[in-house]
């Protein structure tokens, strides 16, 4: 049976693990892939017609972003080919930019849901997350406050009226919102999405018939559909 061609990152990455099983795993943990992978599969595809460049690179970027993916980039750990061949070992540069961007995407997702409390508060039940310990209370640092002498001392969280500052206005909930036409409907484009008070800058990764995936700068992919959905060009340009 001839194989349909590929619409969306979802039936891409289920497509590459059935197709290379030692080397793409949709559940469990999963190997570093070897660099150069794209140029790889995009050698051993062509002329099949079954994905897009483009489509195709933006599942991997979605595949590597994981939160799963980036516990498996350890220094020393071989990386794979498509074939499941172990090759050359993930170098030390590499293994903490992927420890920096798993702590960064964890604390967004953290403050992410703290301001929006309906949305998932346990991502290890979503493929491709792993359970956020949250932020540390010790990484807060204390406010500096004035004495009557200049000098400066540390105080506590609670400030009174006069001290405190107001809460930053979003320069995006300041715009109309225009909703996104469907021209600009495809995968890879930018938008915004309304999911509590303001709306936030997305990239679409996913498009189905239940509803568009998305896929916030934390790094946390939300399901939404279209009429959540507003142009980013042209509220800009408001």
């Amino acid at each position: 049976m001839e194989q349909e061609k590929l619409t969306n990152q979802k039936e891409t990455i289920t497509f590459l693990c059935n197709k290379y099983p030692k080397c793409f795993f949709a559940d469990g943990s999963v190997k570093p892939l070897k660099i150069g992978i794209f140029q790889d599969l995009a050698s051993e595809l062509e002329g099949l017609e079954v994905v897009s460049k483009r489509l195709l690179r933006v599942s991997l970027r979605h595949y590597t972003s994981s939160w799963r993916y980036l516990l498996a980039v350890k220094a020393g750990v071989a990386r794979i080919s498509l074939t499941g061949e172990d090759g050359e070992a993930v170098e030390e540069q590499h293994a903490q930019h992927a420890a920096e961007q798993l702590k960064e995407s964890k604390e967004k997702a953290a403050k992410y849901r703290e301001n929006n409390p309906k949305a998932p508060k346990n991502p290890a039940k979503h493929k491709g997350y792993v359970k956020s310990k949250g932020i540390d209370p010790s990484d807060i640092s204390t406010p500096q406050t004035k004495t009557a002498t200049g000098k400066t001392k540390s105080g506590s969280t609670k400030h009174s009226s006069k001290t405190s500052k107001p809460a930053a206005t979003s320069v995006l909930a300041d715009k109309p919102q225009v909703s996104l036409a469907i021209t600009e409907l495809h995968i890879g484009n930018q938008a915004l999405v309304k999911l509590g008070k303001d709306p936030m800058p997305v990239t679409i990764t996913d498009i189905a018939k239940d509803g568009i995936s998305v896929q916030l700068k934390s790094g946390m992919t939300v399901k939404v559909q279209q009429a959540q959905l507003f142009s980013s060009q042209k509220a800009a340009n408001n």
